[in-house]
């Protein structure tokens, strides 16, 4: 299966980002805790360039905590400060602001040197669809300004919004890339919700997170499937968990859609436990 999706107003935003870019004074790239890498727009590299960047693992309490720590470890090997948050809950937030602060200590500084007053920080949050940038906003603002959903594609347009007298944050809609040139990409994109399940054949990507499960993660999705075993046809994989689950037709049958669509829902709900599908030691870029 080939996972693709770029709506248009995409591509608008990717225009508008660009024009926008000139206006702040550094880059807040929310990605998933989950899958750090794979939800991490190169689009997006290519248009911020020299512009300073914090990166922030949103939804850390449902990804492997070890290799969130992993994660940071290496972005900030690579020079580039990380910070892991669950804007759902609120954890982590308070680190932000400082964060910011210290990459942009020497502009801050300069100003100052200049006479110039101090002013808000101007920070433009991006990041790919679902990944959590309006419940962050909505957080660090303390009210609902920004709309959210769980569902991909829900902030369209962009918007200034103050946080304090510290922040100010541009948001911008979730922006997908044209291409996923690993289909791997695709399928932790589409298992971790980025992508509409509606575009999706379920099980495919059921198939690509039990065998995902089996090799990383074998003792979690026994326990959850009540498996002594691991079968190796993926089929008779799918008719234990369907029979166990109650996955069934009218006539008895095992309804692989279904079972299909109860793996997703049970990885997404952390049912399996916290689970990261970006391991540190399989990404070499």
């Amino acid at each position: 299966m080939t996972i693709q999706w770029f709506p248009g107003h995409m591509a608008k935003a990717r225009r508008e980002v660009t024009e926008k870019l000139k206006l702040v004074d550094i880059v807040f790239e929310l990605v998933d805790a989950r899958i750090p890498v794979s939800s991490a727009n190169p689009m997006l590299q290519e248009i911020i360039q020299q512009k300073p960047r914090l990166i922030l693992l949103n939804k850390s309490d449902t990804a492997d905590p070890e290799l969130t720590r992993q994660w940071i470890s290496r972005f900030s090997e690579e020079g580039t400060k990380a910070l892991a948050i669950n804007s759902q809950a609120g954890r982590g937030l308070n680190e932000i602001v400082r964060a910011a602060e210290e990459l942009l200590k020497e502009k801050r500084d300069r100003r100052k040197a200049k006479g110039l007053k101090p002013r808000a920080i101007r920070a433009m949050i991006i990041g790919i669809p679902n990944v959590g940038k309006s419940t962050l906003i909505n957080r660090l603002a303390k009210k609902n300004i920004a709309k959210t959903g769980n569902t991909p594609g829900v902030t369209r347009g962009q918007q200034w919004i103050k946080v304090g007298k510290d922040l100010e944050l541009l948001d911008t809609p979730g922006i997908l890339w044209p291409k996923f040139e690993d289909q791997k990409i695709g399928y932790k994109l589409a298992l971790t919700g980025a992508i509409k399940d509606s575009l999706l054949n379920m099980q495919d990507i059921a198939v690509f997170a039990l065998r995902f499960l089996e090799s990383h993660y074998p003792g979690n999705m026994k326990k959850r499937y009540q498996l002594k075993e691991i079968p190796e046809d993926i089929v008779d994989v799918f008719d234990h968990i369907g029979k166990l689950r109650g996955c069934l037709t009218s006539g008895g049958e095992v309804d692989y859609e279904k079972t299909a669509e109860t793996v997703i829902m049970d990885v997404r709900a952390q049912k399996l436990g916290n689970i990261t599908f970006d391991m540190p030691d399989e990404i070499n870029e």
